[in-house]
């Protein structure tokens, strides 16, 4: 074993710095998002460049959102008579309630259990109405 001293790192260490980079010790210079090293940023932080006149306007689409009737009342905006209401619930035969009674028959309960879903309100569909104008605004169908 000798003691001779490593061999160098690739490149030559007499030369300077290579371009593009800082000299050894010293942090490079901050530059703007998208500016190449060395220019300075037009405009300043958060100033756009002044390359012409032009406007650009964006329009941004109104938000609806879309009620979701189900077994509760439900505020909202009735729109027929334009007042802010809750509206009311009431409770119809729908098709759930008939399929469960289909279902409920042909498990042999046919001597008047099968007409248990038409008694019970879990079955059946909901309609929501206005309290002002009696319209229908919206209904739940559980099928």
């Amino acid at each position: 074993m000798t003691d001779a001293p490593p061999p160098p790192y690739p490149g030559n260490p007499t030369k300077g710095p290579e371009p593009g980079y800082p000299p050894p010790g010293q942090a490079p210079p901050m530059q703007g998002y998208g500016q190449p090293y060395g220019q300075p940023q037009q405009g300043g932080y958060g100033q756009p460049a002044q390359y012409g006149q032009t406007t650009v306007v964006v329009a941004q689409p109104a938000l609806t959102m879309v009620q979701q009737f189900r077994e509760t009342p439900v505020h909202t905006k009735c729109p027929h008579c334009q007042a802010e209401i809750v509206t009311a619930t009431s409770y119809e035969t729908g098709t759930f309630a008939w399929i469960i009674c289909l279902v409920l028959c042909l498990v042999g309960c046919d001597l008047g259990c099968c007409l248990i879903p038409f008694c019970v309100d879990g079955c059946k569909d909901v309609t929501h109405t206005c309290p002002n104008c009696r319209q229908v605004v919206g209904k739940y169908n559980r099928m």
